[in-house]
């Protein structure tokens, strides 16, 4: 058996990439290590709890105690962990430095002592890059992150290759854009959305609505990173995108129709500060070692839209039970908009 470590496994795109992982490979035994923040959550893997093949640590990344050991036994580490929101990290910063930095080194100096690593995967973001006007972002391009969340990512992502070029680890970091799909927590657009149409709510857009997202369908994203263990080179990055960019206004709509709500429950609020225009990544360096888009956006926006719509049970006691989440979605919306 194959031992990987999975860190933010409980989160939305690790905990996708658990269940893939489970599937695709029989000779993995796979420990998914979580802090189980806010949105970690052990209801994300329920379906592999009770996988011999599985278990489950509660921990923090940056604790040397309880991540070191589990990364020097591992062969495989895929490193998910992170503060991921940018209107969070607007608010607390320092939080998004320790946990996006702070324990990827952590994980780092542990990863340089194990004895049988062969691949560490430092999942990063398109958001390094910054806004980009024209064009599509290259892996060699220059990192210009323009807020907290996006800063705290390209440290990581750099510290992470810095470890590849001093210390010899097995790093491949990949940059992904935004991710969509089952088991999303609604704080992010696309199910935010989703779960206000179904309730028949505002869905609060921010300025003009124009700033351009390309979309990435999650299991498409699992696929990218599983090719990259067996096929990536230590010490390169690679874009993973869906090719799908889309206006916010656009995805708004879209969203409206597949719920069957009016326009009406578009609810214009005031732009957040560095709101980045648009993001773009040329994926070709990926697709020369065969990987590619499989979930068309439509199709992959009306599955999660169904999802969401079958699976109220995941998502409503977040929005009407959780002060924490009614505190966070109040200040960030209503009160900026004068509600």
């Amino acid at each position: 058996m194959i031992d990987v470590l999975v860190t933010g496994g409980a989160g939305f795109i690790g905990s996708n990439f658990v269940r893939y992982a489970l599937r695709a490979h029989p000779d993995w035994q796979v420990t998914t290590l979580d802090k189980l923040t806010y949105c970690g959550r052990l209801e994300n893997l329920q379906e592999v709890m009770d996988d011999p093949r599985h278990r489950f640590v509660k921990g923090d990344i940056g604790d040397e105690a309880v991540s070191a050991p589990l990364v020097k036994a591992s062969e495989i580490v895929v490193h998910f962990a992170a503060e991921t929101h940018v209107d969070r990290s607007l608010q607390s910063a320092g939080e998004f430095i320790h946990t996006d930095v702070f324990g990827t080194f952590v994980l780092l100096e542990a990863a340089r002592q194990a004895p049988n690593l062969r691949r560490f995967v430092q999942i990063s973001t398109d958001e390094v890059y910054g806004s980009v006007p024209t064009g599509a972002s290259k892996e060699t391009d220059e990192l210009r992150p323009r807020n907290p969340y996006s800063a705290s990512k390209a440290g990581a992502d750099r510290l992470a290759y810095s470890y590849w070029a001093t210390y010899h680890v097995p790093v491949v970091i990949t940059r992904a854009s935004n991710n969509y799909g089952p088991n999303q927590f609604p704080e992010k657009v696309i199910p935010l959305f989703i779960t206000n149409a179904l309730e028949d709510r505002g869905l609060p857009l921010y300025g003009d609505g124009l700033n351009v997202r390309d979309w990435l369908h999650v299991e498409d994203h699992c696929r990218g990173v599983d090719l990259l263990l067996d096929k990536g080179e230590a010490g390169e990055v690679y874009n993973i995108g869906g090719g799908n960019e889309v206006p916010n206004v656009e995805l708004t709509r879209r969203i409206l129709e597949l719920t069957d709500k009016p326009a009406s429950l578009i609810t214009p609020v005031p732009d957040r500060v560095g709101h980045d225009r648009r993001y773009a990544l040329d994926t070709s360096k990926l697709k020369t070692l065969g990987w590619k888009p499989q979930v068309a956006f439509a199709d992959g926006l009306r599955a999660t839209v169904n999802w969401y719509r079958d699976n109220r049970s995941w998502w409503d006691p977040i929005k009407h039970q959780d002060p924490a989440f009614q505190s966070y979605y109040k200040a960030q919306y209503e009160t900026r908009r004068g509600a």
